[in-house]
């Protein structure tokens, strides 16, 4: 018989299967908030309207789900059999009508959250492989699906705003970002301090420590994590013109 509970007795790992249940919870009230005409409106993604993104959260669970499966069988499953397939299903997505939306990212959210609950302690170890490559281990799941449904939630442009985001998952998307922007050496003379209150982020810093004379970003954790991620700009200052972040996926 199936688990009726998280099989897991980590508590850090239930923490980040609660946020990552949460983030979706999030995102499908957003979604049951937009009628089925509104579906066809913009997002804050260019070129991709909230089909695309509806789409794309219900077709990346699925793919998250195989790596889970991955992880429980030993058995290889890739998320994706290529890059063109997964922009294929989005597109493809994009086209089904919104009663077959809804279901694939109403049935594709539980299919994901069972797996997880299903996962014994030992096997969370055991590494798969990402769709860009990198291999890591079975716990790094929870939080690629947290940043995608909370973040996207954002995307939907239905009122939802970086401020709804917890702060401990904003800031672990900012440190993900400025990680990218370092391994590719995109952030050379940029720095990012954050002003939030105490408990949000306040005196965070990120991005080139080491430079003489940096490009100083400025503002609240949510306004700063919303430039990180191209989304604007609203809320952060700077010396000078607010730069346009550097690309981070």
């Amino acid at each position: 018989m199936a688990a009726r509970h998280d099989l897991t007795t980590d508590p850090g790992l239930q923490e980040d299967l609660l946020q990552a249940r949460r983030g979706t919870a999030f995102f499908a009230r957003k979604l049951n908030e937009l009628t089925d005409a509104e579906l066809d409106g913009g997002t804050l993604l260019p070129d991709w309207t909230r089909r695309h993104i509806l789409a794309h959260v219900g077709y990346n669970a699925r793919a998250i789900a195989r790596l889970v499966e991955w992880a429980a069988t030993g058995v290889e499953t890739p998320m994706y059999p290529s890059p063109e397939a997964r922009n294929h299903d989005i597109n493809f997505g994009a086209t089904l009508s919104p009663i077959a939306l809804r279901n694939l990212f109403d049935h594709s959210a539980v299919h994901l959250s069972v797996e997880w609950r299903d996962l014994p302690d030992a096997n969370w170890a055991n590494q798969v492989r990402t769709a860009q490559g990198r291999t890591v281990p079975a716990t790094e799941t929870v939080w690629m699906r947290t940043r995608e449904v909370w973040v996207h939630a954002v995307d939907l442009d239905n009122g939802a705003s970086f401020s709804d985001i917890p702060a401990p998952v904003l800031e672990r998307l900012l440190q993900d970002i400025t990680g990218a922007w370092k391994t590719r050496g995109t952030d050379t003379g940029l720095l990012i301090k954050v002003t939030s209150p105490a408990g949000n982020g306040a005196g965070l810093t990120f991005g080139d420590t080491s430079a003489a004379d940096p490009t100083i970003i400025t503002g609240p954790l949510p306004a700063v994590v919303e430039w990180a991620t191209g989304r604007g700009a609203t809320g952060v200052t700077t010396t000078g013109k607010v730069p346009a972040a550097p690309p981070w996926i």
